[in-house]
């Protein structure tokens, strides 16, 4: 279990997120298809999706498998490419950018959590923390330290720091993996099914963390399977075959 406050949710670990003077949203889709070329045939993965995601909003993306979940949030964190349409996160046009440019803008920009939690194994759980903000340079080296070590302590892993990642639980992996995402402070967390390897009690941790955080102020896209869950979050769009086919006020 996560370690408890006298106030629930904890304090920020950095400025909040604030949404901009003219309540713009934080991520907006246009008309967004992505299309997969194999040896059956073309496979259209995404057909036309347009979506906003407000600042400071937590958001369900939930369907049956193959229904495009994950390929939208790939979308919009710019690790695979759309084969046509618009993805805008803040002022960046994610599909305007190039190899080398993207890679930067998504270490800055936006943190990712994993289904497999994605930590390198022979690094310890606080070197796994540092990792991406040592890549972006953000932070002097005794910042990252001492920032890596608050996230650490936010998520209740201070006394594993110097454990690698096969000496902790799953549950306890996953955290470190929220950790790492928030390492350079982005205002958009992307999670693929961020609770899918873990048990019920552990998941409702997880879920609990996430709600922390927006209540700061940051700005989650979360993909589930879950239906329970996604109906938990502020809002929810469910997919079927590459479309949205409903869009949910929770």
């Amino acid at each position: 279990m996560f370690r408890q406050k006298q106030n629930p949710v904890p304090e920020p670990l950095g400025p909040p997120t604030r949404a901009a003077a003219d309540g713009s949203p934080l991520v907006r889709l246009d008309n967004v298809f992505k299309t997969y070329r194999t040896k059956a045939g073309d496979f259209d993965a995404l057909q036309g999706i347009t979506l906003n995601v407000a600042r400071g909003q937590f958001l369900g993306i939930a369907g049956k498998s193959g229904a495009g979940k994950s390929t939208l949030v790939n979308m919009i964190s710019g690790i695979d490419q759309l084969t046509s349409g618009q993805v805008w996160v803040e002022s960046t046009p994610v599909h305007r950018l190039s190899e080398s440019q993207i890679a930067p803008w998504r270490g800055r920009n936006v943190g990712i959590v994993y289904q497999s939690f994605e930590l390198m194994p022979t690094l310890s759980v606080l070197d796994n923390v540092l990792l991406p903000m040592d890549f972006c340079g953000r932070f002097h080296p005794q910042q990252s330290r001492e920032r890596a070590l608050e996230l650490l302590d936010q998520v209740g892993l201070a006394d594993h720091v110097n454990k690698p990642p096969s000496k902790i639980s799953g549950g306890q992996q996953q955290r470190v993996a929220i950790a790492r995402a928030l390492a350079n402070d982005p205002p958009l967390i992307v999670a693929d099914e961020p609770t899918g390897n873990l048990d019920t009690a552990t998941a409702e941790d997880v879920f609990s963390l996430f709600e922390s955080l927006v209540a700061q102020g940051k700005t989650i896209i979360m993909v589930t399977h879950d239906p329970s869950l996604a109906r938990r979050t502020s809002r929810t769009v469910w997919l079927a075959d590459g479309q949205i086919v409903d869009k949910a006020r929770n």
